[in-house]
């Protein structure tokens, strides 16, 4: 008998989170009233949990926490909107239905995410049902782009790449598709759909998730070699590509239980690089993707959320009872897992042909935030490139933005259009800068201890001239800032990596792989910026003069001794 199953009968031990998601009777418990509610700008905790399935999460500006309390007014509570794209493909009327609900409601700026998803701030609450509406209207939707479900399905983000990738952008739709909710509850709520009778318990609304969903939030990223571009380890469930000698799609790689996520001080919490369990053909990985998500939803730890991910459901079994389980659901045993090779996990910025004869350019998007400022106007810039239909849109997992499906007819005019607003490759930046990554952190995230985009860009201003004089101003070099360890920016498969632990304050990670294959290792605790910048310059200026012909920076800390390798989650910390 699954766990899902003794929840719903309130007979196994759940944490208040669970209890809540079983009182809402398929994700619809009491919003609609909660919105309504002319009082207040925020919603009750319990509203709160049971609206990030809907895509949303309340927050408040952090900056004007203070003197609105002095004001004795209530926080300046905002929601923040995720709008899921499989893959971050979507169209020029797509782009244009996101400008638009940006500026009518989220403060003239898209934040694009590390999951190829598009991130809204500022968004009231009384604006909420419109803006989802309006999302919608676009033929996207902000369902499960959160919430104890599986997120937005992330792959290669051009399709056009090769007839390989092509297939593998619809594998990842397909994926995504198969595993959405299946409740009603988002279309009565948001899209005014028809009301369905109120559900009894053990009438199922939902074949594969049940009546409570997953104990936390689960992954999917598909890769394509050489290309680690969606940092296949870090995900719930990773997909790696295999192709045979005539670049015709095999099958897949299985990988399981990668995930970044962890709390400082708790060594009970900790990253994890999933771990390779065998190979599907193509038609059967839906198959395996719903199969895997089902042994979570059942035997996934819903009494404590921290320990609810789907990694430490496979490191408190053994992988191979997990591979055992999996057999037995699936009925058939999955094949060795086949040879492949990664050589990056970063973007290739520029100008690309594609495998259709249409050129694809990827535009340096600096920590994913899409606005106007003086001499970059990216914001208004892309609205003018999509009022022209002459392209589709791709959004990077590593933040940025590739322009793809353009003609050569076309691509002088798009050209025009990038120099025009300032729009550019980041050619003119540092590799150091090309290959950085921050997650939003403060003044919106709830969670975030210290600053993150915010801080990140001074941060490597004042690194680079170290760089210059020693040469490394071309070396890429993976760094990545969060402002907590929750891990949305991946930081903990960087090279460099920084994760915030009070204002101001950070612990200083190095040694992970530069293909996104290993974890880093904590080299120094709570130091601020003149001790970062202090610890940096030896080791910038070692790693200059005593690399070995093709050593990445991660390599070369392990080898110098500045951390040790880490070899496993548990080992993360150690």
């Amino acid at each position: 008998m699954s766990n899902n199953h003794l929840l719903s009968t309130n007979s196994a031990p759940h944490s208040d989170v669970e209890e809540i998601k079983r009182r809402t009777n398929y994700l619809r418990g009491n919003l609609e009233e909660a919105l309504k509610d002319p009082i207040t700008g925020a919603i009750t905790e319990d509203e709160n949990r049971l609206m990030k399935f809907h895509g949303s999460y309340m927050q408040d500006d952090r900056d004007l926490r203070n003197e609105r309390n002095k004001q004795k007014l209530e926080p300046a509570y905002q929601f923040m909107l995720r709008v899921r794209a499989a893959g971050g493909v979507v169209t020029s009327e797509q782009w244009l239905a996101m400008d638009s609900v940006a500026r009518k409601y989220g403060g003239d700026t898209i934040r694009l995410t590390t999951r190829q998803s598009f991130q809204l701030h500022g968004v009231i609450k009384w604006n909420l049902k419109k803006t989802i509406r309006e999302v919608n209207d676009a033929m996207l939707s902000t369902l499960a782009a959160c919430g104890d479900v599986n997120r937005n399905v992330m792959c290669n983000p051009n399709p056009y790449q090769s007839e390989v990738h092509e297939q593998v952008f619809e594998w990842a739709t397909k994926i995504s598709n198969h595993l959405d909710p299946q409740t009603r509850a988002y279309h009565e709520i948001w899209l005014d759909g028809e009301k369905v009778a109120d559900s009894q318990e053990g009438v199922e609304q939902e074949p594969i998730y049940g009546l409570v969903y997953l104990p936390r939030k689960f992954k999917i990223g598909i890769a394509v070699p050489p290309s680690n571009d969606v940092d296949v380890y870090s995900q719930d469930l990773g997909l790696i590509a295999i192709v045979d000698n005539e670049n015709k799609l095999q099958g897949f790689n299985v990988i399981v239980g990668g995930g970044m996520g962890m709390s400082h001080g708790d060594p009970k919490t900790y990253p994890q690089i999933a771990k390779s369990i065998g190979f599907c053909r193509p038609e059967q990985v839906i198959d395996v993707a719903e199969k895997i998500v089902t042994i979570q939803r059942d035997y996934g730890d819903r009494a404590v959320r921290k320990h609810a991910r789907f990694k430490y459901t496979i490191d408190d079994r053994g992988l191979e009872w997990f591979k055992d389980e999996l057999t037995n659901r699936l009925g058939w045993k999955l094949d060795e897992a086949k040879p492949f090779s990664f050589d990056h996990n970063g973007d290739r910025y520029g100008w690309v042909k594609g495998s259709n004869g249409k050129w694809h350019y990827t535009l340096f998007i600096q920590n994913g935030r899409i606005k106007d400022e003086e001499g970059l106007q990216l914001f208004t810039g892309l609205r003018e490139i999509a009022k022209l239909h002459i392209s589709d849109f791709r959004l990077t997992p590593n933040q940025n933005l590739i322009i793809g499906n353009v003609s050569t007819q076309k691509k002088k005019k798009l050209e025009e259009l990038l120099h025009t607003y300032g729009m550019t490759d980041g050619s003119y930046y540092t590799a150091l800068r090309r290959n950085s990554m921050a997650c939003v952190a403060l003044p919106t995230c709830g969670l975030a201890m210290a600053e993150s985009e915010r801080y990140l860009p001074s941060l490597i201003e004042k690194v680079e001239p170290m760089l210059k004089e020693i040469g490394l101003l071309e070396e890429d070099i993976v760094v990545r800032m969060t402002g907590c360890p929750n891990g949305c920016a991946r930081p903990m498969l960087a090279e460099l990596a920084f994760i915030g632990k009070a204002p101001g304050k950070y612990n200083m990670y190095l040694g992970g792989g530069f293909r996104g294959e290993r974890l880093n290792k904590l080299y120094k605790e709570n130091i601020g910026e003149a001790e970062i910048l202090d610890s940096l310059r030896p080791i910038l200026a070692r790693y200059a003069k005593e690399r070995n012909p093709g050593e990445h920076f991660g390599d070369f800390t392990i080898r110098a001794g500045y951390v040790k390798e880490t070899t496993d989650g548990m080992n993360f910390h150690a």
